[in-house]
């Protein structure tokens, strides 16, 4: 992999786009390799949280719209979506470990959506986000109109995407947007700290969150209360339900093996 970087490190699988001369944006390798990267730590037992970030000064500036304009190897809108988009977003929310996300500048169109499809997402205090589809004509992709509507409302979601307007880290902190804003200073070891952090805890019981939360974009209110139901039982059932529970009595800090 030459357009991400991708290590292992305390039991969180790190990931960094690495095209930073073009601030991060998207071509078909750099999409095919974070992918990969994505499953590896989805089928490595060793990594049990992903923190996601960028190289250089940018988070990720969306489409390499260098790639898309070449008239004789432009990839079609179908295969962009379908072949390099839409399969990191389904991984970003349907792996069952915590994924961080560390924006560590500007993070606009499929950059900014991927950071919020991520499932805790924090910012440089100097970082931005905009939804800059409409400057060219296009649509929120990469699952933009379902994840920033749910996070901010319709309102300002409309409004963000229509206008384009750039939205500073604080803001999006203030408006929900993201979970919080980081100093510049430290920011990735501050970034970094907060998927170290998950790695320790019970990975199997933060997966079951992550998959109650994503069935309750959907569920009604009983048919949420009756997952929970299934997924608790399932929870109470681990080794590390046990090992917190005995932690708690012995009154000690537990250990948690993700089992």
């Amino acid at each position: 992999m030459t357009n991400i970087l991708f290590s292992i490190l305390d039991s969180v699988g790190i990931i960094r786009l690495n095209r930073p001369t073009v601030f991060n944006s998207f071509n078909r390798a750099m999409a095919l390799e974070l992918q990969a990267a994505l499953d590896e730590c989805a089928h490595d037992h060793s990594v049990r949280a992903i923190y996601l970030t960028g190289e250089g000064k940018a988070f990720c500036a969306g489409q390499d719209l260098q790639e898309v304009s070449d008239p004789t190897s432009a990839p079609s809108f179908k295969t962009i979506l379908g072949e390099h988009y839409n399969p990191i977003i389904e991984r970003l929310r349907g792996i069952e470990k915590p994924i961080v996300c560390g924006v560590n500048g500007v993070a606009a169109g499929a950059g900014a959506n991927i950071a919020l499809a991520c499932d805790i997402t924090v910012a440089k205090e100097s970082a931005s986000f905009i939804q800059a589809f409409s400057k060219i004509g296009l649509i929120p992709d990469s699952g933009g109109t379902y994840f920033l509507p749910r996070l901010i409302g319709i309102q300002k979601a409309t409004a963000l995407m229509m206008l384009g307007e750039k939205v500073s880290a604080k803001d999006a902190e203030a408006m929900g947007m993201i979970y919080k804003t980081l100093p510049d200073e430290g920011f990735d070891e501050a970034a970094l700290a907060i998927a170290q952090h998950l790695a320790q805890m019970p990975t199997k019981g933060l997966g079951y969150t992550k998959r109650l939360l994503n069935m309750t974009f959907e569920n009604i209110l009983s048919e949420q209360l009756e997952a929970e139901d299934k997924y608790q039982t399932i929870a109470g059932n681990t080794a590390d339900y046990r090992e917190g529970v005995a932690a708690f009595l012995e009154k000690r800090k537990p250990t948690f093996k993700g089992e």
